[in-house]
């Protein structure tokens, strides 16, 4: 297991255009490469890719991305774990490793019911302690390069060419994902949660578990939306675009209750959760912001751009792009 004590006490002593990085759509590899090359051009020091059932592979585009660029840094937010064997996880992320040394951090979680049983057509059950073992099996396999595990879902007898210590995170999102997080994992990935929630129970439960194991907290990385417009109505209809499919899943919905922000029975994130949820305005209003909130507490933040309708996309990216790669500047 990580003790990872520099990871936390250097993540809030970076400057800041460090503890800020750049969620790149996936939806085209070539696409996503070429956007991460101009990032990296840009300044940008942290590059974030998701990984949707109905997208191309991020570990794949990586690798490309890994071959274009020499510095900047790449992290998954998430890779699901139940289509994937954590075996066969570490062997990607070893290549992937092999190209980019040191830039790599692995982020996994369980996703949810509707993706793992209802698209993949697998069972999820019991998914923390999926999540529990997988990672056991992966820090094995990647920090030990051998693994001798039998447990209640895999049993795995392995050894592979060589280790790789590659910070694991994993998806934290209710009270005991934290807790779990703050016991085994590198680092805590939020998404879409209010900011009043990762400050009141987020943080302190991520801080209080891993106390209980003797190491320092892991860094809590926060996903934070970001549109570039100071026109409520566009902002609140860009908002509600973005935002309102996760008032229909059950394990985001509840999570905004727990935060305050119960959700309607008509299923739609209320005004004043994207409020919460969104960063707005021009450049200098959002560098304000997020140095704000890296100074209370939040050690890094991972951002999306949420698009004006009827704005040219690829400008407000460049816009995003300039801004996090001048941060402190």
């Amino acid at each position: 297991m990580s003790d990872n004590k520099n990871l936390h006490i250097t993540s809030n002593s970076r400057p800041l255009r460090e503890r800020v990085g750049l969620i790149v759509n996936g939806i085209n590899a070539a696409t996503a490469v070429t956007t991460v090359v101009a990032a990296e051009d840009a300044g940008v020091r942290q590059i974030w890719m998701s990984q949707p059932p109905n997208l191309p592979d991020v570990l794949t585009t990586f690798a490309a991305v890994a071959s274009k660029t020499s510095s900047v840094n790449l992290g998954t937010s998430i890779v699901p774990t139940y289509p994937r064997h954590p075996l066969v996880l570490a062997q990607q992320a070893l290549a992937l490793h092999d190209i980019a040394p040191d830039r790599v951090r692995l982020g996994i979680g369980p996703s949810h019911s509707f993706i793992i049983e209802k698209m993949y057509g697998l069972q999820q059950s019991n998914p923390l302690s999926h999540l529990r073992e997988y990672m056991e099996v992966l820090r094995m396999a990647l920090w030990d390069g051998k693994v001798s595990h039998h447990g209640n879902f895999y049993n795995v007898e392995a050894e592979l060419v060589r280790t790789a210590q590659i910070p694991l995170l994993i998806s934290t999102l209710g009270k005991m994902s934290f807790h779990m997080a703050g016991k085994i994992a590198d680092g805590a990935l939020t998404w879409v949660c209010p900011i009043p929630y990762l400050l009141h129970t987020g943080i302190p439960t991520l801080r209080s578990s891993a106390v209980t194991v003797g190491r320092s907290a892991p860094p809590l990385i926060a996903h934070v939306p970001v549109i570039l417009s100071d026109n409520r109505a566009s902002i609140l209809e860009a908002g509600h675009r973005y935002l309102d499919f996760y008032a229909k899943i059950p394990f985001y919905a509840n999570m905004f209750s727990n935060a305050g922000f119960p959700i309607a029975s008509e299923q739609v994130i209320p005004n004043v959760l994207i409020d919460n949820l969104v960063i707005s305005g021009n450049e200098t209003t959002i560098e304000k912001r997020l140095t704000e909130l890296l100074g209370i507490g939040i050690d890094e933040i991972m951002m999306s751009l949420v698009p004006i309708s009827g704005m040219n996309e690829d400008e407000q990216q460049a816009k995003l792009m300039h801004l996090v790669g001048q941060l402190g500047a």
